[in-house]
Formats: C-alpha cells, sequence, structure tokens
C-alpha cells in the first residue's frame, strides 16, 4: 500500500535558509505547509569523520506524487552538496486536513488556493 501523503524531513546549516527553500516550496505548491524547528543538534558521518552541527530542520507536508518534484527542488534551492531529504508516510490523519492537502498541491502553479483555512 502507498500512502498518499508524506512529511518530508530536510535539514538546513541556517535558519535563513531553511525560511527561503520552504517560502519557494510552499509558494510553487509542491507543499501544503512547511514547519521549520530549531536549533537542532546534529551529529553525522562527513568526509570520513564524525561531524556535530547546529542545524535547522523544515518538515513539509505534501502529496507522495509530488515527493520526486520536491527533492529535486530541494536539491537546487539547498547549500548543502548532499542535502538530507527523507519522506515519511502519512497513514492517516483528520479528513478535513488531508482534503485540505491535497487541494493546496499541485504540479503547477495554476491551482488557485481553496481558502479552507487549515494550517501546518
Amino acid at each position: 500500500m502507498t500512502a498518499e501523503f508524506c512529511q518530508v524531513h530536510v535539514t538546513f546549516d541556517d535558519r535563513a535558509a531553511a525560511q527561503d527553500v520552504v517560502t519557494t516550496i510552499v509558494g510553487e505548491r509542491l507543499a501544503a505547509c512547511a514547519q521549520i524547528d530549531g536549533p537542532i543538534t546534529s551529529t553525522y558521518w562527513w568526509d570520513g569523520k564524525p561531524e556535530t552541527a547546529e542545524e535547522w530542520r523544515a518538515e513539509f507536508k505534501t502529496r507522495t506524487d509530488l515527493l520526486d518534484q520536491l527533492t529535486a527542488r530541494v536539491v537546487d534551492l539547498h547549500t548543502y552538496d548532499t542535502p538530507q531529504v527523507v519522506a515519511v508516510p502519512v497513514v492517516g490523519g483528520l479528513d478535513d486536513y488531508l482534503k485540505w492537502m491535497r487541494d493546496e498541491t499541485t504540479s503547477t502553479d495554476t491551482n488557485p488556493t481553496s481558502g479552507t483555512g487549515a494550517t501546518g
């Protein structure tokens, strides 16, 4: 079973960079909404050694069929060579919220806002 919706987690080294990418992707309707949290502390392997850095995490809510487009856009806009882009399926939720997500995302920029008033 493939989930209709997913949440996509992306990390950034700068809050302003995260906000710029979030604004662009939501503006292009590749995600219904996104939230930024942080700073968080990330420890990871890079160039053969462990690194620790302060990052900000964005969580995008989108349709699974838009995941490839959203991922490509993140890669285009991101400052990292290899940005974290990890999607997890949404297996359920409030029907009205899921409908709002469906209505507010599109693979083109011609979808008018539905005006349902739902938020992140």
